[in-house]
């Protein structure tokens, strides 16, 4: 059941930033929403006082909303208002949107899902591309791997020579929306501090065997192997740099302990 626009009123900031006032009408506004503040059923407070609260104009708080609407935050419904939807109907692909979720991702659920999405996406490039790949397309993988060897020790070198061999072979795969989808989830992840999480001392070392596993099976045209390759390494890596607090075995353990009280 919809609550009254009044209720939801005070929890609109009345700063914002010099600058772009739209942009950041809307990246506050979203950030209310996808962190529940602002919930599924509840309407956004009247155009006059929200554009007051803002200190926006109502041309640049209407096409503030219209962006949020576009986004499948909210609907905007003639002589009812603004009302939040669903998470199931938010564009959770929107750069806004997407990092709202990451940044905001305090138990890591969110990113465990995206870990999920992103191995059954990357996991299929993978066999794709052993399926069917030429000798110019191997050997950009393989460069990719030895660009992540030659860093190994550099840590900022290594992470991008990571991104670099993981877009090679979404590229090579051919399939253009798995591709698109995949890179707006890593692209976004990886700008995340929790989802960098904490490296082991052997996570280089393991990391470059994954690679290597994932390239051997490539180059043998081994399709099943490269997609197991591929999706292990995406879950295993995960777990690795998982923050210890979060990780699923310490609140598999900690649920466990609050049921036995």
């Amino acid at each position: 059941m919809a609550t009254e626009s009044t209720d939801t009123s005070r929890l609109i900031p009345q700063r914002l930033p010099v600058g772009r006032l739209g942009v950041a009408v809307v990246a506050e506004l979203v950030d209310l929403i996808v962190t529940g503040q602002l919930k599924e059923g509840d309407l956004l407070p009247p155009e006059g006082p929200l554009s007051e609260h803002f200190g926006v104009s109502r041309t640049v708080l209407r096409e503030s909303v219209k962006r949020l609407e576009e986004k499948g935050l909210v609907i905007v419904s003639q002589g009812r208002g603004t009302q939040v939807r669903a998470p199931g109907y938010w564009n959770m692909l929107d750069p806004i949107v997407l990092s709202a979720l990451i940044d905001n991702d305090e138990s890591l659920g969110v990113l465990d899902e995206l870990t999920v999405v992103r191995a059954s996406l990357e996991s299929a490039m993978a066999g794709a591309v052993a399926e069917s790949h030429n000798p110019d397309e191997l050997r950009r993988l393989e460069n990719a791997l030895t660009a992540m060897r030659e860093s190994e020790f550099e840590t900022d070198s290594f992470r991008q020579a990571d991104v670099v061999f993981h877009y090679a072979l979404m590229e090579i795969s051919r399939n253009r929306l798995a591709e698109n989808i995949a890179k707006h989830l890593y692209k976004r992840a990886v700008e995340s501090n929790r989802y960098q999480g904490i490296n082991p001392p052997d996570a280089v070392a393991l990391t470059l065997e994954e690679h290597g596993a994932i390239v051997d099976a490539i180059a043998r045209n081994d399709v099943a192997a490269a997609q197991q390759a591929m999706h292990d390494h995406i879950h295993v890596s995960w777990e690795r740099r998982r923050l210890p607090d979060h990780s699923p075995r310490v609140r598999a353990l900690a649920d466990g302990d609050q049921s036995s009280e």
